[in-house]
């Protein structure tokens, strides 16, 4: 039993684990583009603008990812349907 807490904080290959108790943080979070910008319209007939938030499968890219706000995520996604709805954008990808 004493075994077992002598090994408490070490890898398996005896070295000292340098993780222990530690999480592990992701990357520096995300700026919404829009709000930095102080952009005033999201326009669904700038498709170049639009392709920055849709994979290359023709998802819409989430907001985690993408970074975007709440209210310009709601936004940037209606501009994106509008687009796909009139052809601008792809709604799946190219075969």
């Amino acid at each position: 039993m004493s075994m077992m807490n002598d090994d408490r904080g070490m890898d398996r290959d005896g070295t000292p684990d340098l993780n222990d108790g530690l999480r592990r943080r992701g990357a520096r979070k995300r700026v919404c583009k829009y709000c930095a910008d102080k952009v005033a319209i999201i326009d669904y007939k700038d498709p170049q603008t639009l392709k920055q938030f849709i994979t290359d499968r023709g998802k819409i890219v989430p907001r985690r990812i993408s970074g975007n706000c709440a209210r310009h995520q709601r936004k940037v996604c209606l501009a994106i349907k509008q687009a796909r709805n009139i052809a601008l954008l792809p709604f799946t990808q190219t075969h």
